[in-house]
């Protein structure tokens, strides 16, 4: 984007004449009225002061007229035409109106309510049916196109794990070197594409996937990641407002500028990365599988997009919505690759950086093996990594207990606690333990759980087998151990069907324990009772007895407890909610990312997370160059 694409709110054209910056005032300009100017047409355009010149965007390039400098008028009243400045003006060359792209609404916003006896409810209904028979068949999306290798993997339902919902192809060695390399040959058009155009990509794939798309994806999401109608719907809300807003932020970059000194113009060259990104998302959330790789290629990158093998049916949707939303071939490959390809995709010399989201095991293995491999590269690579959470709810004694139990349930056991902002360790005050626990185990004890294709549900089923015994050993770990935890409720299994647990409640006697440091990422809420009055030593106990730092909450009406626990909790958490759950972070309003063990804090939803995928150059030009070396001290 050229300094001539930076315009003001209201779109005007800011043109510059004898070194000097332009007015940044639309309201100045005279827009020819309303009609396209012609080349050699001659217009006399407001000014306030001499050489500087306001464009209305419609005019095109202007050429300063000779001997057509300001001249004032008199004999006006103040504010009047005649009482400022005029600049005659011959148009040089005409020229496109310049893009700019308002600041979104939030699809978020204005969600289907799926409520009984609703159109939207009967026709999900029936968009579930369809997805629970029909087997596809999932290629592979290299360059464009479908490739099919016999590699195999089932994509089976959570919820009921008889149910196959597809087969996906896995690439080997052969079809992951044809997708860097070409990768690497898309990103010769796609990177110098003006940025209007890329973004409009991704604006048409926010309206595909929100509008005729919106049914047929949401059951998708459903029966692939056993979420209900409200899971999934604010899982594709967030993908369709990533895709909005992450266009008005690159705009938001692209228009910082610097500044021109004398006789020189400054430019700011808003480069992608040399070379190919890849993007390597989690299970649990369709808009981050989605965002991972697109965030990059909306900047100009090219991307090899691994999703996770449980949710490829979904990904693929999104690969669907993107290439009919015309994104060219080869900017997004779409390669659900196994973990033992992983070296040649790292070793190459054109890696240039990995958007990962998952486990901080995963995160620092690729970091290793990125590390091993640093002087092969052309650059260093940019890592951008969100990985696990340990997030706490701290209840102070002046809390307002139906508040707490309400977002505790809703922060813990939505989408079964497979969030990585999940509540799952509780911090609560001796004095109101008792009620709160006898109103936990009573609200608990009525959450309906079941195939989330049973509208009534509040929660569905684990992702996978292997996500089900690991939180079964956590539970075991509680059972096993009865001197340091009770079981409040729950904790029971059903493998019958689905990767069932039962929302569950357990108190532990030492906040270091097992389960009050531990990932378990599942519907498990581990809570330790503190005395009262040892609310501030229980927040350096909350602050370091974990490595993660994802989200947290406070719950409390004292004023000096809230502020208390911010500053004691600077840094325990990168997302921190007052009197809220610290789960469902909104793009644009609460931009998300955590630091320690849970990432490198890049912030998704704003426009931070972009510019870890950009390269700026800076460019001067010198407009009247020096003639001599001899400085003017030297005599």
């Amino acid at each position: 984007m050229n300094r001539r694409d930076s315009s003001s709110e209201n779109g005007a054209l800011l043109v510059r004449s004898s070194g000097q910056k332009a007015l940044h005032n639309p309201a100045r300009a005279i827009p020819l009225q309303g009609r396209r100017a012609n080349v050699g047409e001659s217009a006399r355009l407001l000014s306030a002061i001499d050489g500087i010149a306001v464009l209305h965007p419609n005019m095109g390039r202007i050429k300063i007229e000779q001997g057509g400098t300001p001249a004032l008028n008199s004999g006006a009243g103040r504010g009047s035409d005649a009482s400022r400045s005029f600049l005659d003006v011959r148009i040089e060359e005409t020229m496109e109106i310049p893009w700019r792209f308002d600041k979104p609404s939030l699809e978020m916003a204005r969600l289907p309510s799926y409520a009984p006896g609703t159109d939207e409810r009967d026709r999900l209904e029936e968009e579930l049916r369809r997805v629970k028979m029909d087997e596809i068949d999932i290629p592979l999306i290299i360059n464009g196109e479908e490739v099919r290798t016999g590699d195999l993997v089932e994509i089976r339902c959570p919820h009921d794990h008889k149910i196959v919902l597809a087969r996906a192809h896995f690439p080997g060695r052969k079809e992951l070197s044809a997708a860097i390399d070409g990768a690497l040959v898309a990103q010769r058009e796609w990177a110098p594409l003006d940025g209007y155009q890329r973004a409009m990509v991704f604006h048409r794939a926010a309206d595909i996937l929100s509008g005729p798309r919106r049914f047929e994806t949401i059951a998708a999401i459903m029966i692939n990641h056993s979420k209900t109608p409200f899971e999934a719907e604010i899982d594709l809300a967030e993908l369709v407002d990533f895709w909005r807003f992450n266009a008005y932020y690159m705009q938001f970059i692209y228009q910082q500028q610097p500044d021109d000194g004398p006789e020189e113009v400054n430019r700011m060259d808003w480069r992608p990365l040399e070379g190919f990104v890849v993007a390597i998302p989690p299970f649990n959330f369709f808009a981050i599988g989605g965002n991972l790789p697109t965030a990059p290629a909306l900047v100009g990158n090219v991307v090899l997009w691994k999703p996770a093998t449980s949710v490829t049916l979904t990904n693929f949707r999104i690969m669907q919505t993107l290439m009919e939303a015309g994104l060219p071939p080869g900017v997004i490959q779409f390669t659900p690759f196994s973990v033992r390809h992983s070296e040649l995709i790292f070793s190459n010399p054109n890696f240039a950086g990995l958007h990962f989201t998952g486990s901080y095991r995963t995160l620092a293995l690729l970091w290793n093996k990125i590390s091993e491999n640093l002087e092969r590269y052309r650059n260093f690579p940019r890592i951008v990594g969100e990985t696990g959470g340990k997030d706490f709810v701290i209840v102070h004694p002046s809390a307002e207990l139906e508040a707490v139990v309400a977002n505790l349930i809703r922060g813990a056991f939505e989408y079964q606690g497979q969030k990585c902002s999940a509540a799952s360790r509780l911090f609560a005050p001796q004095s109101l333990w008792p009620t709160l626990k006898r109103r936990l185990v009573e609200e608990i004890s009525r959450i309906p759980m079941g195939p989330v294709d049973d509208l009534s549900v509040f929660m569905g089923a684990l992702i996978t087998e292997d996500a089900h015994q690991s939180v079964a050993s956590y539970l075991e770990h509680a059972r096993t151990h009865p001197d340091q935890y009770t079981i409040c409720c729950g904790g029971q299994i059903d493998v019958s069907k689905g990767w069932f647990v039962q929302p569950t409640l357990i108190e532990a006697k030492q906040p270091g324990c097992k389960l009050m440091t531990e990932e378990i990422f599942g519907p498990v809420l581990t809570a330790w009772v503190y005395p009262d009055q040892e609310f501030e030593e229980m927040l350096k106990v909350c602050d370091q007895a974990t490595p993660y730092a994802l989200t947290g909450s406070v719950f409390a009406r004292d004023r000096n407890a809230i502020a208390a626990a911010q500053e004691a909790l600077r840094y325990a958490a990168g997302n921190f909610y007052i009197n809220d759950k610290p789960t469902g972070a909104v793009v644009s309003r609460q931009p998300f990312g955590g630091a320690r063990h849970s990432g490198t804090n890049d912030k998704a939803g704003s426009w931070l997370n972009l510019l870890r995928w950009l390269s700026p150059r800076t460019i001067k030009e010198t407009k009247v160059p020096a003639v001599s070396w001899e400085r003017p001290y030297m005599g």
